[in-house]
Formats: structure tokens, sequence, C-alpha cells
């Protein structure tokens, strides 16, 4: 299966995303030339792996923003079909830190920009392919190429300790637990050949689909646990 994605097009996008967020929220942040106001930093974990910035707003609110990368190949079986896939996570973080007491505690809440998909290919089992229940001959279909999704903005709400911008040694660790409420996944399957006159098969790929949905449900509320380090100035 070959799926052509514009990876340029994501980047600039995520980049413009970005560097919109931090030049906005630098408008209304200190500007107390010795105060620790700013961060700079790498993160990693369940939601991808790159860099963030931090911008003091508050003595006890800090905004927070970056970009999340990763992919991953595997393949495992769902609705009773397997599936080969490419899981490529792109996330950008726009959140709020809010530290109710002096010892590192934060509450996060904000939104991700969310351009997380999957893609994959249907694996037949010789020369035929269970779609919705039913065998078809792979001759006659050809691949079933899927595609998963989530919301474009997904609310995002976690916990987590250490302040990028806290005083002492200007670097940093931080942790984060939460939760992305991506909502539940979209899912399309198209074959690679005109299947529009083979009897039942739009509603076989209809059950598949649905079969797929309800088998991922579990991914709406995706855990995000990260670490980060920081260096402020």
């Amino acid at each position: 299966m070959v799926i052509k994605t514009s990876t340029g097009m994501q980047k600039n996008f995520f980049s413009k995303t970005l560097l919109s967020a931090i030049l906005g929220i630098g408008l209304i942040a200190p500007t107390s030339a010795k105060a620790k106001n700013i961060a700079v930093g790498l993160r990693g974990g369940s939601a991808g792996i790159g860099g963030e910035v931090t911008i003091s707003l508050l003595s006890k609110l800090n905004f927070r923003s970056g970009m999340n990368f990763f992919s991953y190949d595997g393949s495992g079986m769902e609705s009773e079909t397997e599936y080969d896939y490419t899981v490529k996570l792109r996330l950008v973080p726009l959140l709020l830190d809010y530290y109710p007491f002096d010892n590192g505690f934060k509450v996060t809440s904000g939104v991700f920009i969310n351009n997380s998909k999957v893609t994959g290919v249907a694996q037949p089992e010789g020369l035929v392919l269970d779609i919705g229940g039913i065998e078809y001959e792979i001759l006659s279909i050809g691949d079933v190429n899927g595609k998963i999704d989530f919301w474009k903005a997904s609310p995002y709400l976690g916990i987590g300790w250490g302040n990028a911008l806290s005083k002492g040694s200007p670097v940093k660790v931080t942790v984060d637990l939460g939760v992305l409420f991506q909502g539940k996944p979209n899912v399309t399957l198209e074959p690679t050949i005109d299947t529009s006159l083979i009897p039942g098969f739009d509603d076989s790929l209809e059950k598949e689909t649905a079969d797929l949905k309800k088998d991922l449900e579990y991914l709406q509320c995706y855990p995000v646990i990260s670490l980060g380090v920081a260096y402020s100035f």
C-alpha cells in the first residue's frame, strides 16, 4: 500500500501555528529582565517526541507549546481482519499550567492541534480477504486501504510536577500525566479496485468500518505521560 502524505505541508502548518501562538502569548508575558520568563526544552512520551517553549504569564500561570512527532509500523487483528498499519503522531499542544502551591505541583488544561493518524491495509488470508465477515477474492477487490484520524482540536486535562520557570538552577525536569480527549476515531476503508458490481460488497465494507470503529473506541481517551527537560533564561 502506498498512501501519499504532504509532509512539507504538515510541517509548515505546525510551524505557523506554533509561531503564532508563541508570539501572541509573548505579547502579554512579563518583561522583567531579571525574571525567568521563558524556557525552551525537549519532551518525550506517549504523545511523541519534540521541543517545547514555556512562557510565564502570571506568578502561578505558564503557557506552554511545542511540536510532538513520532511514527511507527505494526500489525494487528481488528474486527477479525489482520491489518498492517503505520501510526503517525503529529501534535501541537497549546497548554496552560497552573501552580496552586509552591511545591511544583501543577494542573494543566488546554488543547492539542491533532493531526495524528493511522493508515493501513487489510491483509488477505491466501487469496481471499475477510471484509465484514464475508470472504472476497483478492483479485476482485484488490487491496483495502484504511485511514483513522481524530478531532483536529482535542481537549487535554492533566496534572504534573515541575516548573521550568521556577527559581534555582536554569535546568529543570518536569513530568506530565493526563488525558487527551480526541473523540471517537474517524474510520474510512477504500478498495483499490472498483467494487460497484460486486453484490453485497458495499454492505460488507460498511459493516467492517462499523466494527473497526467499535474496536477502536478506547482511543477516544488517549493517556499522555511525558518527561521534559527545560532550560530557562
